[in-house]
């Protein structure tokens, strides 16, 4: 007859460890929103050179005599650097009259006018200016 076997001995389970709550997650403060931009400042204020000042005393330009007889008429718009000190110092035509010499006596006289500067933000600054010139016969 066989002996019998030794029962196994029971297994003991560990008590159970206790149950330690994590520890909370370390708040981190979002970083604040980016502020939001600035405005842009307002553009300076552009005051744009001036011919017709009263004290000025701008002279017509003449009419060429030949452009009369001829009847040559038309408006000649010049592009006009207008210094600091009120003077032209560069002119150009900008849009011709389609007569030479009407473009030509235009670009001479406003040559030779006297203006008021143009200005930025308050402050006098050299600057181009277009200047129509009208030939009309009457």
């Amino acid at each position: 007859m066989a002996t019998p076997s030794p029962a196994p001995a029971p297994i003991q389970a560990a008590p159970p460890e206790p149950v330690v709550p994590a520890p909370p997650a370390p708040v981190v403060a979002a970083p604040p929103p980016p502020a939001p931009p600035a405005p842009p400042a307002p553009p300076p204020v552009v005051t744009l050179p001036s011919s017709n000042a009263d004290y000025l005393n701008n002279p017509r330009p003449p009419y060429p005599s030949l452009s009369r007889r001829l009847g040559e008429q038309g408006k000649v718009v010049v592009r006009v650097f207008i210094d600091l000190n009120g003077t032209a110092s560069k002119a150009e035509i900008h849009t011709s009259s389609g007569y030479e010499r009407l473009d030509q006596t235009a670009l001479q006289t406003v040559l030779r006018w006297r203006y008021v500067p143009g200005k930025r933000g308050g402050v006098a600054e050299a600057m181009w200016f277009n200047v129509p010139i009208n030939f009309v016969l009457e």
